[in-house]
């Protein structure tokens, strides 16, 4: 009997550790700007198992769902250090997304990880040597949409959001990747 519930214990602690180790976590280039690291955290927590079954096939509506009950019950059950649900399902949405992408196209996100680092590999530089980071990632945008029509001229008259300008399309991957490359970028401060 002893060596049973020793046997069951183990087996517990095992899956445990297991389950803990495949769990996905929520990429940085995902999170809306306004997230912050606590945010990402109590997300992560929260919905990494919904992203382990995206990275395995799980369909974006189903995640989304999975993700919206349980972020929602974290909620109402005051789990979630303060953060609201609207803040949570935005970060989950995103990474549900993004994981759901990179799960159909991973040979896209691969050749265009090549092209966008040698595309802003100055910026890059740049913002690790204390560029700003939203100044480098405009930067950043504008070289993406000429890279793809080289007459495209930021228009700065019209009005900031970029939904006014002329731009030619440019796949999300592109953007993907250049806030990836400068957020991993940023200096880090202990």
């Amino acid at each position: 009997m002893k060596k049973i519930k020793i046997t069951l214990v183990a087996l517990t602690i095992l899956c445990a550790v297991s389950h803990a180790v495949s769990a996905a976590e929520i990429p940085i280039e995902a999170a809306p700007c306004n997230a912050t690291k606590e945010s990402i955290a109590v997300t992560e927590n929260l919905i990494s198992d919904i992203l382990t079954e995206v990275e395995n096939g799980l369909g974006y509506g189903e995640a989304n769902g999975k993700a919206q009950a349980i972020i929602c019950k974290a909620v109402i059950e005051n789990q979630t250090d303060g953060f609201g649900y609207a803040d949570l399902m935005s970060i989950a949405r995103n990474s549900i997304f993004l994981y759901r992408d990179m799960y159909l196209r991973p040979e896209l996100y691969e050749a265009k990880k090549e092209a966008v680092y040698w595309l802003i590999c100055d910026l890059i530089t740049d913002v690790g040597n204390g560029k700003n980071y939203n100044e480098a990632l405009d930067e950043a945008y504008t070289r993406i949409y000429q890279s793809i029509d080289n007459a495209y001229t930021q228009n700065t008259e019209i009005a900031s959001d970029r939904i006014y300008w002329d731009i030619p399309p440019a796949d999300f991957v592109m953007f993907t990747q250049a806030r990836k490359f400068l957020l991993e970028a940023i200096p880090k401060t202990n």
